[in-house]
């Protein structure tokens, strides 16, 4: 045929030729389609059996038939099926080859975005920032010994910006493009974690900050928790056999430990803060005297911040006299837009540490329920029935509180007390309401379920507080043994 070429020294190769291949190819020359889209068309014949190719220009199709052209110059077979040289079938089978290892082996750029796509939907938006905050820090000991690695904040910067599911599909930022590119490029796979030295190296990412001091032990756990959930998810997918991380020692960490007694406000100086509260801010603003109640509920009452935002007044029993009840049901903590599902700042979630339906009462003094109710009275209610709102009729925002908390300070205490660790944060308003209530007597479990946490954890955090009530409580066993004689002898 004037328009075809055989294959050179075709019934002369005595190559064993593997199945399904053929060394018997004819090929032809370029002629014209009828696709409009792809005119031009390449047609040759492997064992008897036509394969054919479009193309857009006639040079795409030249260039392909040059192609076949020198591997049957190198005297390969050709596979029957499709028509493919042999070298071409091989190229395309250690690339699948690759993918499905590449499936198996993931590196921790494309894990960590696996796992925060699969977590997304069923954790709050906390949880979220947590896991990224932990991936993140892990990603740290995933780079290998490169020396041109990116600057360690910079890479965590890059990873909890690639986490967030939204983001799969746009461009990273500016100043995140190079690194995201080489992150991508240069991570670690996941089998990498099976080294001791890669395991220990992300153990320590865990528990220490960028500044090589060691981090808070809370930080420490809300890491270690989100790199195991992370490792779990890795087991289930059959990445990993095992969390390589979980026969390590935790390293000692900077402990929040118990709470420092120097930071706790006595009945006088709760009094003169909250007045103080009152005179932050302009008059026609009244930033402070919005905030008069929403830190009495801190103090008086041991809510969260976070639960003071999202309380409402259908959920307060506000008696003219006595004592009233807050039913806490919803809490509104700040995460950050990119975290939540509303694209708010503020989350709205159940109560921490308990079911999403759950509530809790918690019985305030009658000092508190008479600065709700004067509260009420001068700035009424949010749109939704929040109790409290910022002037634009907003959430209260964590940078609003904590201002009018710090300008407080020095209006309601002298210089050396301002300069102390006396009440430095809105939590240590709750920090004493909470040793208050145990002073009084109140069973630990009530102060628990109260305050919104474990009898554990007041255990852990209160006991250093209550020192001072030591020779109380042996006048109450005594009393309790019969011991009390007057010559202070035992029976």
């Amino acid at each position: 045929m004037t328009n075809g070429t055989t294959t050179p020294g075709a019934g002369k190769n005595t190559t064993p030729v593997p199945e399904g291949f053929s060394f018997d190819v004819r090929l032809w020359k370029v002629t014209k389609a009828q696709s409009k889209t792809r005119p031009h068309q390449l047609r040759w014949k492997v064992g008897g059996k036509v394969s054919s190719a479009t193309f857009a220009t006639s040079a795409l199709a030249e260039s392909r038939r040059s192609e076949l052209w020198q591997a049957m110059r190198r005297g390969e077979a050709f596979r029957i099926n499709d028509g493919l040289p042999e070298s071409e079938v091989r190229q395309a089978e250690a690339e699948a080859a690759a993918q499905a290892k590449a499936k198996l082996d993931p590196t921790w750029w494309e894990f960590s975005r696996e796992f925060m796509e699969r977590r997304w939907r069923t954790v709050a938006a906390k949880t979220r920032e947590g896991f990224a905050d932990s991936l993140a820090s892990a990603a740290l000991g995933m780079m290998g010994d490169r020396p041109d690695a990116p600057e360690l904040p910079e890479v965590r910067r890059a990873v909890r910006w690639s986490v967030v599911p939204a983001h799969v599909n746009e461009e990273p930022p500016p100043d995140l493009e190079k690194v995201c590119a080489w992150l991508a490029e240069n991570s670690l796979p996941l089998s990498a974690l099976m080294e001791s030295s890669i395991a220990e190296d992300v153990h320590y990412r865990l528990a220490y900050r960028l500044d090589g001091k060691l981090a808070a032990k809370d930080t420490y756990k809300r890491r270690r928790r989100g790199f195991n959930a992370a490792m779990a998810y890795a087991i289930q997918k059959g990445y990993m056999g095992e969390n390589p991380i979980a026969g390590l020692e935790r390293p000692t960490t900077a402990a929040t430990g118990p709470i420092d007694p120097r930071v706790l406000m006595n009945a006088v100086q709760g009094r003169e803060f909250l007045t103080a509260v009152s005179y932050v801010g302009s008059v026609h603003r009244n930033r402070g005297r919005r905030l008069v109640a929403f830190f009495g509920c801190i103090l008086y009452a041991a809510m969260r911040p976070a639960e003071v935002v999202g309380l409402r007044l259908d959920d307060c029993y506000l008696p003219e006299t006595g004592w009233g009840v807050l039913t806490l049901r919803e809490t509104r903590p700040v995460s950050g837009k990119k975290w939540t599902d509303s694209g708010d700042r503020h989350d709205k979630r159940g109560l921490k540490m308990r079911d999403p339906q759950a509530d809790r009462p918690v019985p305030i003094p009658p000092v508190l329920v008479a600065m709700l109710r004067a509260h009420v009275k001068e700035f009424g209610t949010a749109g939704d029935g929040r109790l409290f709102q910022n002037e634009r009729g907003g959430l209260v925002g964590t940078s609003s509180y904590w201002r009018v908390w710090q300008e407080a300070r020095p209006l309601a205490f002298p210089p050396h007390k301002v300069a102390s660790p006396l009440a430095r944060k809105p939590y240590d308003g709750r920090a004493t309401c909470i040793t208050d209530w145990l002073r009084s007597g109140l069973p630990v479990a009530e102060v628990a379920r109260r305050a919104g946490t474990s009898p554990e954890v007041i255990d852990r955090h209160y006991a250093g507080c209550l020192d001072n009530s030591e020779e109380e409580n042996n006048k109450k066993i005594e009393k309790a043994m019969g011991w009390g004689d007057e010559d202070g002898s035992v029976p």
